[in-house]
């Protein structure tokens, strides 16, 4: 049974991104992803200029004047969201969540989606799938999705990247645009990944706090893994284990980036606190310079 302020949340979460996804985001989604191909549209009468390849025969032999067949490129998208929500995606230290970040990006997207009349999927994993909604269509249906969302309370703490885009290849036949939101906090998902972005337009959305990247001198703090539950005690007022646990984050992610090139797999990086909109703007403007 869905709460009342669960209704509440998604009908704010509507309403807050109503703006960005009318004034921004649903021109440039259409603009930077392609549909499955060309379809077939009519048969008109040759004009001077036009591809000789086109013509068609059978309709020239039988009016006697020359014809061609015009495509008009086949528009009908499917946009995944496939969403960590791993015990990790609970953590946040700048007045939200990182799991509630990932849903308003999510409901931006979703909206715009629904705008260019696309179908719109989810896939909610830990380290097993949580939930699978079947692409569709429509407004209700974008408003189940982000109910889902927020709703969402994943039996798994772990993570597994792999285990999802495998998934997402045996629920999507047709290539499809699939958003992967995600902290990346595990291993061993360079293959899928790849496999993955073959069969189609994958993009890594990466969800990050600032207290995962850095550390402030704090003194003696008690950390515990939300998703191995493993606690340990660490001093961080010392500056050479700040600079080591620095060193190692940002190593981290310069492997992940050169996964994500290796598999040319497009990357966003948001961040709790600060504004998601610039990630996707930028995003969505160098998409469109290779498009162009």
């Amino acid at each position: 049974m869905i709460s009342r302020e669960i209704l509440r949340q998604v009908r704010l979460l509507e309403i807050s991104t109503r703006g960005l996804v009318n004034e921004v985001f649903s021109g440039e989604y259409h603009s930077v992803f392609r549909g499955r191909g060309m379809s077939f549209a009519e048969v008109r009468e040759y004009h001077p200029g036009d591809d000789i390849r086109g013509i068609d025969w059978n309709v020239t032999a039988r009016t006697g004047l020359p014809h061609v067949k015009v495509f008009e490129e086949e528009r009908e998208l499917t946009l995944m969201l496939v969403v960590d929500v791993s015990a990790s995606s609970r953590f946040g230290t700048r007045s939200r969540m990182k799991a509630e970040l990932a849903a308003e990006l999510c409901g931006v997207l979703a909206f715009s989606a629904i705008r260019n009349n696309d179908k719109v999927g989810l896939i909610l994993f830990s380290d097993r799938i949580e939930r699978f909604v079947p692409p569709r269509k429509g407004r209700r249906h974008a408003l189940r999705v982000l109910r889902e969302m927020l709703h969402a309370r994943a039996e798994g703490r772990g993570t597994d990247i792999a285990g999802a885009l495998e998934y997402l290849s045996r629920v999507t036949r047709r290539r499809a645009v699939a958003f992967l939101v995600s902290d990346f906090l595990a291993d061993g998902y360079g293959k899928a990944l790849g496999v993955a972005a073959r069969r189609h337009d994958l993009v890594a959305v990466r969800v990050q706090d600032r207290r995962e990247l850095e550390l402030p001198p704090m003194g003696f703090v008690d950390f515990e893994d939300p998703e191995s539950g493993r606690r340990v005690v660490v001093n961080t007022a010392g500056r050479r284990f700040r600079e080591r646990y620095l060193r190692g984050r940002q190593g981290e992610r310069s492997r992940q980036d050169e996964l994500f090139r290796r598999s040319g797999v497009d990357t966003i990086d948001v961040m709790p606190g600060v504004p998601y909109e610039r990630a996707l703007r930028r995003f969505f403007e160098e998409r469109g310079r290779r498009v162009r």
